[in-house]
């Protein structure tokens, strides 16, 4: 989100307005505090990493309790923004926000692509809005420069971190796991 650069003359914008610039957009945008953020397009590795996450994710919850979105589910945390995460898992029925009725509230698992333009913010401030979510138990982050998931789990008011490597396998709390092997090797290229 913070890749894009910001016009020397911001214009600020309601909820309600950003609600109906995105209805009708055929891009996306994080909204915050008034400002509406272009969310730039994907690389074709990144997508591949997004897609390969929710493929491995679906076929272990398909018929449970909890469901997996790609980018086009919106996100609305508790402190106003507005985001499309990589890939959102939800457990139990979906819970709306009040404003927005296309926007989910209570994604048990969050998932985020790493790139050289978003890992900063993903890491810093995306996190700590996502922090807000009471119901988010597991966020995870696909890098992008080495074969590993970083895999932060809540325990009670704090965050736990660990870091899953080429080998390994991420143990998720929503009752599914992710082989960090198969992840990229399923958006690996085909050789000819």
């Amino acid at each position: 989100m913070r890749a894009v650069s910001k016009p020397a003359h911001q214009v600020c914008y309601t909820f309600t307005e950003y609600l109906a610039i995105e209805e009708f957009s055929n891009v996306k945008h994080e909204f915050l505090a008034g400002q509406m953020y272009a969310m730039p397009g994907a690389t074709p590795e990144h997508a591949m990493l997004a897609a390969s996450a929710s493929g491995a994710l679906y076929g272990q919850l398909r018929g449970g309790l909890c469901r997996v979105a790609d980018s086009d589910l919106r996100i609305r945390t508790g402190t106003g923004l507005a985001t499309y995460p990589d890939v959102t898992v939800v457990c139990g029925p979906s819970e709306r926000d009040v404003e927005d009725r296309l926007a989910a509230t209570n994604p048990a698992l969050i998932i985020e692509v790493l790139s050289d333009s978003t890992e900063e913010y993903d890491r810093g401030d995306k996190f700590a809005h996502y922090k807000s979510l009471p119901s988010l138990r597991q966020y995870l982050l696909v890098s992008h420069r080495e074969h590993s998931v970083e895999v932060w789990t809540r325990d009670g008011d704090s965050w736990q971190r660990q870091v899953v490597r080429e080998g390994e396998v991420a143990q998720l709390v929503i009752g599914a796991n992710l082989d960090v092997r198969e992840l990229y090797a399923a958006a690996a290229e085909p050789s000819e």
